[in-house]
């Protein structure tokens, strides 16, 4: 029987990739039940404060980010996963409409609208497949007694209320994500961007006619204004801040000092796996491996799958632990897939490094960075490749 051993990579939290893990194994087994997918959490090593935080600086601290030069429906999202009532907020800037003052005002019909649609069965199916359909309503109450919700109904024209559809449903869908998060939940919708939209569209019909897609007057300088609200500020206490910040750097720089715990965890989990494996391997987790298969000849491994990988990056730069620049793969090294994203800053490509030894497979998930470098595993052009390559 063929074992697969999924290796994660940095800053990941133990309900998170138990999460992932379960993903992983029902797009493996929905297509080959007859393989093992088997954990390798080796989390546990990873950077930790061992004197609980002691050389943080109190003082508040401030990081800078700017979005990128993207298509206009991403830097959306983008704006959204930050602040999910950030397209309302524009939506309130139009001018306010002057209907009729003793007769029902359009703002009003859509409110009714939004806050007593019911869901059908094919909704239902729909968010519980997006793994939100226990935070929807939250979601929907949370945004209908927002300000810039009740701010972007007087705005509502007369003859068209179905341009506000699309907005209302986005901000409802991004707050669900949001609470998501903050529940350390992590539903498929976090990085499927077609799920996400299909969520969209179904809920948007569900309110009415309405014309899918960025209004005119909203899509043209939707770009504009997300660049020059580019350097977005946030301010927090420091100590939160580190909390959020340092599982990825720390465990990198932990890996690159001090990696060999690392790498013979993994090794442990493939000799305790019934061969032929295959690993697949995420950000620093495909780093650990590259270094491993290198340095040992593991006869049992019989493909490496890396997905959203630094390696070859580390190579060119002479910073792979295992091997100096110049030198070659060694003969005993398996069949190495690298699957990548150009919206993923932190994949890289391996063939033109490596040449003959890497197969390089570009997929898309539609999700801006950083939210892309964890969207493979819901991406169905991930699975192709590495479904097609399983012994």
């Amino acid at each position: 029987m063929t074992t697969v051993i999924f290796v994660h990579g940095t800053g990941i939290r133990e309900r998170e990739y138990n999460e992932t893990f379960q993903v992983i194994e029902q797009k493996i087994h929905a297509q080959r039940p007859d393989i093992k997918v088997a954990p390798c959490l080796w989390g546990a090593l990873g950077a930790k404060f061992n004197e609980n935080r002691a050389s943080v600086p109190l003082e508040d601290a401030t990081l800078a980010l700017s979005p990128g030069e993207e298509d206009a429906e991403i830097v959306l999202w983008e704006q959204l996963y930050r602040d999910p009532l950030y397209e309302l907020r524009l939506f309130s800037l139009l001018p306010i409409e002057s209907g009729n003052p003793f007769g029902e005002q359009p703002g009003d019909i859509l409110q009714s609208r939004v806050a007593s649609f019911t869901l059908t069965s094919e909704l239902e199916a729909n968010l519980q497949e997006a793994g939100i359909a226990e935070v929807f309503e939250q979601a929907r109450e949370a945004t209908i007694h927002s300000e810039p919700y009740h701010r972007a109904l007087l705005t509502v024209p007369e003859s068209d209320l179905s341009e506000y559809y699309i907005p209302i449903v986005r901000a409802i869908v991004a707050q669900a994500m949001f609470i998501s998060q903050q529940q350390e939940k992590f539903p498929p919708i976090l990085t499927d961007a077609q799920l996400r939209d299909d969520v969209v569209e179904l809920l948007t019909l569900a309110l009415g006619d309405a014309e899918l897609g960025l209004g005119d007057w909203f899509l043209k300088p939707l770009v504009e204004l997300a660049q020059r609200g580019g350097t977005n500020y946030i301010r927090g206490n420091r100590l939160e801040l580190t909390d959020k910040i340092s599982p990825m750097p720390g465990d990198i720089l932990l890996y690159l000092t001090r990696g060999e715990k690392i790498r013979e965890f993994i090794k442990q989990q493939i000799e305790q796996a019934e061969p032929p494996v295959v690993l697949i391997a995420h950000s620093l987790g495909g780093i650990a491996c590259v270094d491993l298969l290198v340095q040992q000849q593991l006869s049992q491994v019989e493909l490496l799958v890396t997905v959203g990988s630094q390696a070859p990056f580390l190579y060119e730069i002479n910073a792979l632990h295992s091997l100096e620049y110049g030198q070659l793969l060694p003969e005993h090294f398996p069949e190495w897939l690298n699957i990548y994203d150009l919206r993923d800053f932190l994949s890289y490509v391996g063939n033109k490094i490596f040449p003959d030894r890497v197969q390089d497979v570009r997929v898309d998930s539609r999700q801006p960075f950083p939210r892309s470098h964890g969207a493979y595993w819901t991406n169905a052009k991930t699975w192709e490749a590495i479904i097609s390559r399983l012994p």
